[in-house]
């Protein structure tokens, strides 16, 4: 802090003792709602009970907070305040919307409010309750004319419906199975199906010879390329089929 702050710093109340207290956000909301309002009513009230009998006992001494009103739905009404003793020494502080800072006082207890026993059953509803507002998504449907055949984007969080009059509108591209999930053969093994296969017929088309082995169509470009021609016109245009020296010895295979 620097010299001109704290010559502007009201010291009166730093000795003044406050509650630091840590609360659940529908009390807090409820709480802004109260202080926003014109006549300021008493929001809540803390009781505070001591067993005489173990006074001595800081055990004994129990705090409880009551709210002036359950608010709306399951909110709980009755709070137990959990005081903690060891904490880093604190102050509390304000500042004026002209920048005048004042400390406010000196925490003395600090607590942690959480539903009473009683009231668990409640709250633990209003929590469900809240979590499901929070994953219900709320769409708004956008229709949007468009005439000149513009490419128009939905705004986010809005499903867009785009009329156009454009002849050029484009198909979805099929999307093509993929070769991952396939797996390769032995590649000797894989020869023997492929000389197989070309006995039964001689033309093969890469998309055929793909189903029937049910391998990766780059590992069996790569033995169709040792083992065939590959047809670029006339009538069996793409299509693979035996070289010359494959086709003969299959040939003679058979003639034995």
């Amino acid at each position: 802090m620097n010299d001109e702050s704290s010559s502007n710093l009201e010291m009166g109340k730093s000795e003044r003792s406050v509650w630091l207290m840590k609360c659940p956000p529908a009390v807090s909301k409820s709480w802004k709602s109260h202080s926003d309002a014109s006549d300021s009513q008493p929001v809540a009230k803390v009781i505070v009970s001591v067993d005489p009998l173990r006074s001595d006992d800081p055990s004994s001494l129990q705090f409880m907070m009551e709210m002036a009103d359950s608010g709306v739905g399951n909110q709980p009404k009755n709070y137990s305040l959990n005081m903690f003793k060891d904490f880093v020494p604190m102050s509390v502080f304000s500042e004026t919307t002209q920048g005048k800072v004042a400390v406010e006082g000196k925490v003395e207890h600090k607590f942690d409010m959480k539903p009473h026993n009683t009231n668990l059953e409640e709250y633990s509803k209003m929590c469900r309750e809240r979590t499901n507002k929070s994953n219900i998504k709320n769409r708004q449907v956008q229709v949007i004319d468009n005439d000149r055949g513009m490419h128009m984007r939905p705004m986010p969080g809005m499903v867009g419906l785009i009329s156009s009059s454009s002849k050029d509108k484009k198909k979805p591209v099929p999307v093509k199975p993929s070769d991952v999930k396939r797996t390769r053969r032995d590649r000797g093994e894989l020869e023997d199906i492929m000389f197989k296969l070309f006995e039964r017929q001689p033309n093969w088309a890469l998309k055929q010879l793909v189903q029937e082995t049910d391998q990766p169509a780059q590992f069996l470009k790569e033995i169709l390329n040792e083992l065939c021609v590959y047809n670029k016109r006339g009538s069996n245009q793409g299509t693979y089929e035996l070289k010359p020296e494959y086709k003969k010895s299959i040939e003679d295979a058979g003639a034995e």
